[in-house]
């Protein structure tokens, strides 16, 4: 449910760019009388309205989310934050300069800055945070792993934000819409099966109580 509830903004992103591409003229009305208030000079021009509306509803879409968990008194994670932060920065500027480059740019930033946490984390901080939300699921492995699974998160963000730019800026626009909504998040869904297939190796179960001793991580020495 929760993955369904993230993904949302990026369903209506593009579902609302691709209908508006299927009726070019009614999506220029809709973007002229919705957004052409927010633009720069108040013009849309016609073969954006599709995008910018794509990236109004995303907004829109992101923005009820947060509103209706601070509703029900949920938490609202960084992680949820940062992409709301993003997404207001980026989707706006490119309904303010009607300029589609910045909403291109925007998954690319969002990667990275997740791909700098972990490694500013890491090494300024002493934190691993792979580690840290893996521990919270019971989940044990010897502090080197943690370290190689969270240099591979690190590079996955990275990669996927090169090679989203090279989509957005290579190919079509319609190509990059939906490499953005379904190619990076099957990327990412992938990494996580991989990820689980590595913990699956590696990972240690918690000793129960009456088992005479802990167990110890893979890849750590016993200890006489």
């Amino acid at each position: 449910m929760k993955f369904l509830g993230d993904f949302l903004p990026v369903l209506l992103f593009f579902l609302t760019y691709f209908a508006g591409e299927s009726q070019p003229q009614r999506a220029h009305e809709i973007a002229l009388a919705v957004l052409g208030g927010l633009s720069r000079d108040g013009a849309i021009p016609a073969e954006l309205s599709s995008i910018l509306l794509a990236s109004a509803v995303a907004i829109l879409a992101i923005t009820v989310q947060i509103v209706w968990l601070i509703a029900r008194r949920r938490r609202v994670s960084p992680m949820l934050w940062t992409s709301f932060a993003i997404f207001v920065l980026f989707g706006g500027a490119t309904i303010y300069f009607h300029n589609d480059a910045f909403i291109k740019w925007k998954p690319t930033v969002l990667y990275w800055i997740f791909g700098i946490a972990l490694l500013v984390s890491d090494i300024f901080m002493g934190r691993n945070l792979i580690q840290a939300m893996m521990e919270a699921q019971g989940i044990r492995m010897a502090p080197t792993l943690w370290k190689r699974l969270n240099l591979a998160w690190i590079m996955f963000f990275w990669g996927v934000g090169a090679l989203n730019l090279y989509v957005a800026f290579n190919l079509s626009r319609g190509i990059w819409v939906s490499f953005k909504s379904f190619g990076l998040t099957g990327l990412t869904v992938l990494f996580v099966v991989i990820q689980s297939v590595f913990l699956a190796r590696h990972m240690v179960e918690e000793p129960k109580p009456g088992d005479g001793g802990a167990k110890v991580p893979a890849g750590e020495p016993r200890r006489p």
